[in-house]
């Protein structure tokens, strides 16, 4: 085969291999009750314990709502692994995950987790009240994808 059958050849695959990336592509997220008239949606993995990283997870967040505008954009924020971090009550980022959640971002923890460190150190950390356990953090993420969402780890 030369290379002018070899092009003609791959083209004509071309479009039978694109069409899965153009459908997902087309998969509008349902909006979540709280933010009906959200058009964009974001899923931030957060699997990391590194205060930078978790700053930078907030800040992306705070943007990303300054920039659409808090009706127009549903965020959620999916810790597990070292990333719970972010989430145990005690964390010195408190405040600005509050003050994220007043203004609608939601924030998962993974129980999965929260399990793993009951079994090791015997009891449970504590978490934000405001955080919403999940079973599996990675799985969440999974479903918000599935289901419309842009996942970024930033």
């Amino acid at each position: 085969m030369n290379r002018r059958e070899l092009l003609s050849a791959v083209a004509g695959f071309a479009p039978i291999c694109a069409m899965p990336i153009a459908a997902q592509a087309q998969t509008k997220a349902k909006p979540p009750e709280d933010k009906p008239f959200a058009e964009h949606f974001i899923a931030l993995q957060l699997s990391d314990s590194d205060q930078k990283k978790q700053r930078l997870v907030l800040s992306v967040a705070s943007n990303l709502q300054k920039s659409y505008g808090q009706d127009k954009i549903a965020i959620e924020v999916v810790a597990f692994g070292p990333g719970i971090d972010l989430l145990r009550a005690e964390s010195e980022n408190r405040a600005l995950v509050d003050s994220l959640i007043t203004q609608g971002v939601r924030f998962d923890v993974c129980g999965n987790t929260l399990d793993t460190i009951e079994h090791e150190i015997g009891k449970r950390p504590k978490i934000n009240p405001h955080a919403i356990e999940v079973q599996v953090g990675v799985g969440q993420l999974l479903t918000l994808s599935e289901g419309g969402y842009t996942v970024i780890r930033p």
